[in-house]
């Protein structure tokens, strides 16, 4: 084993180790569980951490494992969502305290695949209430990991939090305006807002439904494909979900990047945006073409337009998907 601790290794390195039986589910998951008690009642991710039910997962997974039964690279993995991803028989309250008491009979399309795929749900993540911009003042805000004093980002941090603290593999966040990409870049993990329509939003709580997108949070770009890869596909529950096929998220994964051409809008990236932030993300650009990668000059509409348009539209749908406990 490399000298990475447990648990911030990848889940492509930790389903290795598991699917060469170098390491057990169980002991995996007792490892992150007693991570998750000593760590999470100062970084404030988890909602609900689901102890009895990881460890039957963990417990199932490695019997599985050992009779010969292997799923693929999130089997006996643990991991976590949003607590607005409904879970049968555990609350989800979606960060309101009108919620409180709401626990589901029935799993969301994307807690059945993550089962479905062997993985280990740890619990529920905490954010901000109803995806929206605030929290609820009776529950908890994730705290920025590498400091405190720094933003964790909004509606998924709790999923941000947990995924860079090392307290889950990966995790499902949401992304209504920015709801994965903000928690992604404060707290330094790969954040990846689907297509609309490719991950199924049956059973998740609606901020703006035609806007919400549910996708993952991790440590690696790959280990974001296994995730999306689990838990994309057509759902006869969500009339908005793609028919298309999932295709294999990780083809090419190790080919480089060499060829690849790539779009740079330079005003897009750096007027009016923060200097150290576009320096990161020139840094970033920087990167890939000493990898080969061709950046190709490209010029954007002007997005004032839609950025103005969103809080209108968002909070109209929201009125709506809240209407039954709205204001309270």
């Amino acid at each position: 084993m490399s000298e990475i601790p447990l648990h911030f290794k990848t889940i492509t390195e930790v389903s290795e180790l598991i699917k060469a039986k170098h390491i057990s589910p169980v002991e995996v998951t007792t490892a992150i569980l007693e991570r998750i008690d000593r760590l999470d009642g100062r970084l404030k991710s988890y909602a609900t951490v689901m102890v009895d039910h990881a460890m039957r997962a963990a417990r199932k997974a490695e019997s599985e494992i050992t009779a010969g039964t292997y799923r693929g690279p999130l089997h006996g993995v643990p991991v976590a969502v949003k607590d607005l991803c409904f879970t049968k028989g555990v609350r989800t309250m979606g960060g309101s305290h009108a919620l409180a008491e709401h626990v589901p009979d029935f799993d969301s399309t994307v807690v059945a695949k993550l089962e479905a795929s062997g993985s280990v749900l740890l619990g529920k993540l905490n954010l901000t209430e109803g995806a929206m911009g605030g929290y609820n003042p009776r529950f908890q805000i994730p705290i920025n990991p590498w400091n405190a004093e720094r933003f964790a980002g909004a509606s998924s941090s709790g999923s941000g939090v947990a995924t860079a603290a090392g307290l889950c593999y990966g995790s499902l966040g949401s992304d209504t305006g920015g709801s994965i990409r903000f928690p992604a870049a404060h707290c330094g993990t790969v954040g990846l807002k689907p297509t609309w329509g490719r991950v199924s939003r049956y059973g998740v709580l609606a901020l703006a439904e035609s806007l919400d997108h549910v996708g993952p949070l991790t440590r690696s770009s790959a280990d974001a494909g296994i995730v999306l890869e689990a838990i994309s596909g057509s759902d006869p529950e969500d009339p908005t979900s793609l028919p298309a096929p999932v295709p294999n998220m990780l083809e090419g994964i190790d080919n480089g990047v060499a060829g690849l051409r790539i779009g740079l809008d330079l005003q897009y990236a750096t007027n009016g945006i923060d200097p150290e932030l576009a320096e990161a993300v020139l840094a970033g650009v920087r990167v890939l073409e000493d990898l080969g990668a061709e950046i190709v000059e490209v010029e954007l509409p002007d997005i004032d337009p839609y950025v103005a348009a969103w809080p209108v539209l968002c909070s109209a749908e929201a009125v709506v998907a809240h209407e039954a406990t709205y204001p309270a």
